[in-house]
Order: C-alpha cells, then sequence, then structure tokens
C-alpha cells in the first residue's frame, strides 16, 4: 500500500479535508477570517473565537469519547454543566468578597466535587445496577437540569467576579485560557490512554466485554471509571460556558451539547459499538462543528435552516468516512467504466 493509499484511508483524512473546504469557503465571505490581531497581548480574530467556542465541546467530547470506547454513551452530559455552572455560580454570589480567589477557588472545587459524584452515580447505575447506559444516564439527564434549577431557583444567576470571569473569558500567554484548560484536559487524558495500559483495556472492554471479563480485566471498574472522567469533563465546560456569560442559566447551559459531542466521537472516527476510539479525531470533530456553525453564520442561511444544513453535512461527511460507501460508489465507477469501453 503507497503512502498515499495510508493517508487516504487515514480516519481524519475526510474530517480534516472538510474542514480545510470550510475555512476556504469563508474567504469568499469574510475578507477578515484568518486574520488575528494583537491587543493588550491578546490574540483576537474569528478562528481565535472558532477554539473559544469548541473548548467546552473539546471537554465534553473527550469524556464522551472514553464512554464510548466501553461500549456505552453519556446522554446526562448537558445536564451536568447547568449543574456545575449553577452551584459554582450560587456559592460565588453568597462570597462577601466574589474577587478572593480563595473562596471562587473553593466554590469551583465543590462544584467538581458534586460533578464527580454524578459521574459516580451514572457509573453505579451502568457498572453495578446494569442499567443499560442509554437509559441510566437519560435518568440524570432529567434529574440533573431538574437539580440545576433547584440551584438557581428557577433564576439566571449573575455573578461579578474577577476570578472567575477569567475563566471563560480570560487569558494567558496571549491565548484564551479556556482553550488551553480544554488543550491540557485533551493532552493529559491522551497520555493516559495511549502511554499507558488504559486505552487498551477501554478497547478491550468496548470491542468484547465478555472476552475482556474472562482476561482478568476489570470491566466494571473500568466502566464506573469513564463516566466519571465524562462527568467531571462536563463539569469543567460547565465552568467555563458560566464565567463567560458571567452567569448560570440552568435552561440554556449545555443544551443539547450531548449531541454535538456525540457528533464529534462520530466524525472523528471512534465506533459507536465500543472498541476503536480517536482522542485527537475528537478534538477535530469538535473544531469542525464549531468552524461549521461560524460558516453557515458567514454564507447568510437563515437561523431557520441551520440544524438541517448542519445534519447534511454530517451525513455526508460519515459518508465519505464508510468504507461500505466507498466501496459501492468505487465499484459502480468501476462497473461504468467497463460499460463504456465495451
Amino acid at each position: 500500500m503507497s503512502t498515499y493509499q495510508k493517508f487516504h484511508q487515514h480516519r481524519l483524512f475526510w474530517p480534516a479535508v472538510v474542514l480545510v473546504l470550510l475555512l476556504v469557503l469563508n474567504i469568499f465571505f469574510s475578507n477578515h477570517f484568518f486574520r488575528i490581531t494583537v491587543n493588550d497581548g491578546h490574540l483576537y480574530g474569528t478562528l481565535i473565537d472558532i477554539a473559544r467556542r469548541a473548548a467546552p465541546l473539546i471537554l465534553v467530547g473527550v469524556g464522551m469519547t472514553l464512554v464510548i470506547a466501553t461500549g456505552g454513551i453519556d446522554l446526562s452530559v448537558g445536564s451536568v454543566m447547568a449543574v456545575s455552572g449553577a452551584l459554582a455560580c450560587l456559592l460565588i454570589g453568597d462570597l462577601g468578597n466574589p474577587d478572593g480567589v480563595p473562596g471562587v477557588f473553593g466554590a469551583i472545587a465543590l462544584a467538581l466535587l458534586l460533578c464527580l459524584g454524578l459521574g459516580i452515580w451514572n457509573g453505579f447505575l451502568v457498572s453495578v445496577i446494569g442499567i443499560q447506559p442509554i437509559v441510566a444516564t437519560l435518568i440524570l439527564m432529567v434529574a440533573g437540569r431538574g437539580l440545576a434549577q433547584l440551584i438557581t431557583g428557577g433564576q439566571i444567576l449573575n455573578v461579578s467576579s474577577g476570578p472567575y470571569r477569567k475563566i471563560g473569558a480570560g487569558y494567558f500567554l496571549a491565548l484564551p485560557v479556556s482553550v488551553l484548560i480544554a488543550v491540557a484536559v485533551a493532552v493529559v487524558t491522551a497520555v493516559l490512554v495511549r502511554r499507558t495500559a488504559l486505552g487498551l483495556l477501554l478497547e478491550s472492554v468496548g470491542g468484547s466485554p465478555a472476552a475482556s471479563r474472562l482476561a482478568g480485566i476489570q470491566a466494571r471498574g473500568l466502566t464506573w471509571l469513564v463516566y466519571v472522567i465524562a462527568a467531571v469533563c462536563a463539569g469543567i465546560a460547565g465552568l467555563i460556558y458560566s464565567s463567560n456569560v458571567a452567569s448560570a442559566d440552568s435552561n440554556a447551559a449545555g443544551n443539547l451539547i450531548e449531541l454535538d459531542a456525540i457528533l464529534a466521537v462520530v466524525i472523528g472516527g471512534t465506533a459507536l459499538t465500543g472498541g476503536r476510539f480517536s482522542l485527537a479525531g475528537t478534538v477535530l470533530g469538535a473544531v469542525l462543528i464549531e468552524t461549521l456553525n461560524v460558516t453557515i453564520l458567514s454564507v447568510g442561511i437563515p437561523v431557520e435552516g441551520t440544524l438541517l444544513v448542519k445534519a447534511v453535512v454530517v451525513v455526508v461527511l460519515c459518508l465519505g468516512q464508510s468504507p461500505a460507501f466507498r466501496e459501492q460508489v468505487l465499484k459502480r465507477r468501476r462497473t461504468s467504466s467497463k460499460e463504456v469501453a465495451a
């Protein structure tokens, strides 16, 4: 097999091609699309905005990738985001000094601790009780949104805290803090699953649960672990979201992000049946989705048709990634060429 064929058949080839096409398309509708300026030592531009908007989706997607690798699914990540932001904003709002760093860090720690507990609950239902993942996480998807509303009292909690604001809207080394957090979490997770045996064990559990148990792999503990990681990642994403808007909205926070996360995972080449997974592909898929959202706005497509266009692009991309579909197309082309030659 030639180098070109290996590159062409790589799982990230088509997502990368679509991302490049979207970026090139924006040149015709926005003259300053690739322009990046420096203001007060901070980088600004459309590409920076795409990275900033993709940060929460990357975080949720990383956790979702590990869950799907074990053959599961987590529909509760959006609700966990809402719970995390709601509790953090409530605690910060009750502080005597909202700008005090220790108090803000304490609120963040308690919010993430609650998210960790929610992940333990999901893992308990799936790995111990044996409830189907889609049902178990659907329970928390509904209950978590209700918990967030109870925390906020059904209201939008506005907070005015400089340290907390920096999580979603701050900069460090000229780059958005939210982007740095997302990249750090993705890199640490990639090191854990690719430089240790954890990744292989997750693929074994997702590929064949029965065989992994016979091989002595603690499938129950690994399944429990990935739901905890997914909840913590969603909690960090919720902090970024609420920090960016300086408020906690239990209805809007994380709304339908679980669907975008699943799309990012699928676009990145992870098998929904479990086993094979790609964290780099998930990151690429998340960036592609946010680039698509920006492109739709740049082209001038009405808001009412956004979801439809997004669905069409995703379908085309998934068909391009499908080996069976490509084989059928090539087979038809060969048949047509033979008929023309005859």
